[in-house]
């Protein structure tokens, strides 16, 4: 058996095997080259991870520009956090900062969310009245959780009679773990959700579904828990092979799928959740319940015709080139982030290979040429499976496995490798991202 020294032991050296990496890659940057001069006016609408990313990085790139970015919240959220937090592995303060401490000087910030948005024109309007006109936009609002859509649901129930909902932000997220820890020591049934819609981070509702279940297990011990996990569709996991993974872990820890189970309704008095599946409604009694609700586009997204027209029509995703992630019908503007409208993407480390794309093609269309950066639709999500493992699972458009670290980190084996890559190392490179130096 491993002993605490060795761990501690082990954690030193990967530390310093990823404080190493990072020295060797910061030695052979090339040197930064001369800013491009421009009187471009760039708007960006979201200071959140793809907005404040780009926005640092523009500020490297260009001299002369006139940037706005537009975002009304003054607390940035590390988002990746929040499954930790709803397991009782961080407090609720490890996941937010101040939005203005990461953005540069020389931009000009309006504390306002966008109201519309004029691609005609090429003016945004914000909420309060003000007109912005810009000759290149970014869209990266992030989106909207629509909890109204399940019948019965409110976020006043979070943390009460067994209702979870760690999406919906720290505070929601350390209410959920009040309820499932109470769920880990009394034991029962417990139900874990994922809507029908496109998610941001798909593999948060297994993340949730396993570490209840480990800390379940280890708390009141084998037997006194039932685990059920509602799939929206035949599938547990969008890339088959990881699907099979997962569905052999499950089988392992005895937690039931229920594939094509999409949550419509809860009756938090009775403790009952209804899904709407293909023979019917079907009820599900439950001590515990952990609602994600269906994701979409923000209001003014959907309002603004950037939407596709003839795919994800209910949620509203921005119509743009899987590849350059540029508008198909308005070149000027980009989108980024959970708003894109791509197949894959909406994570945290998706927007740190797209962000470099968006910057290409946009320096490009100043200096007035075509850009030549791709983007695969590279996503990764350390998928947790218990306290202290995770599979380190990455892949791209084509659903091919795609690892960082061939031959060291095995893609789908549950190592404590992958998990400090998520409890430690992901922190650490999502803030030299929103620098824009990652």
């Amino acid at each position: 058996m491993t002993d605490l020294h060795d761990l501690h032991s082990s954690r030193r050296a990967f530390l310093g095997l990823i404080a190493g990496g990072l020295a060797t890659a910061a030695a052979v940057q090339p040197a930064p080259a001369a800013k491009l001069q421009t009187k471009a006016r760039i708007v960006m609408i979201g200071a959140g991870a793809a907005g404040t990313a780009l926005v640092n990085r523009l500020m490297d790139r260009l001299d002369g520009a006139d940037i706005t970015i537009l975002d009304p919240s003054a607390v940035h959220l590390y988002q990746p956090g929040l499954s930790l937090v709803a397991a009782g592995l961080k407090p609720a303060s490890y996941t937010q900062s101040k939005t203005t401490q990461w953005l540069p000087k020389g931009i000009t910030h309006i504390a306002e969310a966008a109201a519309a948005i004029d691609p005609i024109a090429k003016t945004v309007d914000t909420t309060d009245g003000t007109t912005v006109p810009y000759d290149f936009l970014v869209v990266a609002p992030g989106l909207v959780l629509d909890h109204d859509a399940i019948e019965g649901f409110s976020l006043d129930l979070v943390g009460t009679n067994g209702i979870g909902a760690l999406y919906a932000g720290p505070q929601y997220a350390a209410k959920t773990w009040e309820a499932a820890s109470k769920f880990t020591e009394d034991g029962g049934v417990g139900i874990f959700t994922r809507p029908a819609t496109e998610m941001k981070c798909a593999g948060a509702p297994l993340k949730h579904t396993f570490l209840i279940e480990d800390i379940a297990t280890r708390t009141a011990g084998a037997g006194k828990h039932q685990m059920h996990y509602a799939a929206h569709d035949g599938a547990l996991f969008g890339v088959p092979i990881v699907s099979e993974k997962v569905r052999m872990l499950f089988t392992d820890r005895g937690i039931t799928p229920h594939y094509s189970h999409v949550l419509k309704a809860v009756d938090p008095g009775k403790k009952r959740a209804t899904f709407a599946t293909p023979e019917g409604d079907a009820e599900m009694a439950y001590d515990y319940l952990h609602v994600i609700p269906p994701q979409r586009a923000p209001e003014v997204i959907r309002q603004s015709g950037l939407s596709w027209a003839d795919k994800w029509t209910d949620q509203g995703w921005v119509e743009v080139d899987k590849h350059s992630l540029r508008h198909l019908r308005y070149p000027e503007i980009f989108a980024l982030g959970d708003v894109a409208g791509v197949p894959k993407g909406k994570t945290a480390a998706s927007v740190k290979w797209q962000v470099p794309v968006v910057e290409d093609h946009l320096i490009a269309a100043i200096e007035g040429r075509e850009g030549s950066a791709s983007y695969n639709g590279y996503t990764s999500c350390p998928l947790i499976t218990r306290v202290g493992r995770a599979m380190l699972v990455e892949f791209d458009y084509n659903n091919n496995l795609t690892p960082s670290f061939p031959g060291m980190i095995a893609p789908l084996e549950e190592l404590w490798i992958s998990w400090l890559m998520k409890e430690v190392a992901l922190k650490a490179t999502y803030n030299a991202m929103l620098r824009g130096k990652a």
